[in-house]
């Protein structure tokens, strides 16, 4: 746990989240392991997953997806990870190539595709991406979320107005996920950020 006095407690927190998240990738032995990590948005889950990526500790590269590349939308949050379920963790755990599609924000449709390899490690990580068939094809799960005025914050600077406007509407979806799923009782790995 970071320190109050810390100047940066945000960074050492995700710090010591990759450290573990690391160990527990290490500790399964497998050549392809599945990373998902989910919480509420503004939490650090891709500041998360990308400090994870980097540490990566196997040989073999490891490929991210985040679910903001497939949200169909600002009211996607569920659909967005029946599509990461279906369209890759499914295929992954089965030795299959998976096949997602970039969602076009400006657009509103979808864009290019995308192959994921399955003999390489996966992390996907979004709002909504742990749910028991989805930790069903993970070998680590993790849960990250923090106080709702800091997530918002961070949320806010991170994406502008473009997010404001759909913070509620959004928050709303989070919270049917949380009450449906309970997704931080699925969660190996437990992150609470400041």
């Amino acid at each position: 746990m970071p320190s109050a006095t810390s100047p940066d407690p945000f960074g050492e927190g995700l710090t010591a989240a990759t450290v573990r998240i690391c160990d527990a990738v290490t500790a399964v032995s497998a050549s392809n392991p599945v990373v998902v990590i989910d919480g509420r948005s503004g939490a650090g889950k891709s500041s998360l997953a990308a400090r994870v990526a980097r540490a990566w500790p196997l040989s073999t590269p490891v490929q991210l997806l985040a679910l903001d590349s497939l949200y169909p939308g600002w009211d996607g949050l569920e659909r967005g990870a029946d599509i990461a379920r279906e369209n890759v963790l499914r295929p992954h755990g089965r030795g299959l190539i998976g096949i997602w599609r970039r969602w076009d924000w400006e657009l509103g449709e979808e864009a290019e595709a995308h192959a994921v390899d399955p003999a390489l490690g996966l992390i996907v990580e979004g709002c909504g991406a742990l749910t028991l068939a989805s930790a069903a094809l993970a070998d680590v799960t993790v849960w990250v979320d923090g106080p709702s005025a800091s997530r918002r914050q961070r949320a806010l600077d991170r994406d502008g107005d473009g997010f404001r406007r759909h913070w509620d509407m959004w928050a709303a979806q989070e919270d049917a996920h949380i009450m449906r799923h309970e997704p931080q009782r699925l969660a190996r790995v437990s992150v609470l950020t400041p």
